[in-house]
């Protein structure tokens, strides 16, 4: 049985920090992989969902120096 996205997230926010990091850039590069057109579709339209819902008032953005700092914390 192959795990869940939910199960994904809970063992990535476990690790830390650096490997966190470089899990982001290996999904965000391969949403770019030429073989996977879909994938770039996909994320333009989920990045323009969220800047709408930003504009329409529904999500408040996190400062990226508060991003940082939150990631760069040892975690407890």
């Amino acid at each position: 049985m192959s795990p869940t996205l939910q199960d994904l997230k809970v063992a990535a926010s476990g690790l830390p920090a650096g490997e966190q990091a470089e899990l982001v850039q290996y999904l965000l590069r391969s949403l770019d992989d030429p073989e996977r057109e879909d994938g770039r579709a996909e994320w333009l339209a989920l990045a323009e969902r969220r800047m709408a819902e930003v504009r329409a008032g529904k999500v408040v953005g996190i400062p990226g120096d508060e991003v940082v700092k939150h990631l760069l914390e040892p975690r407890r």
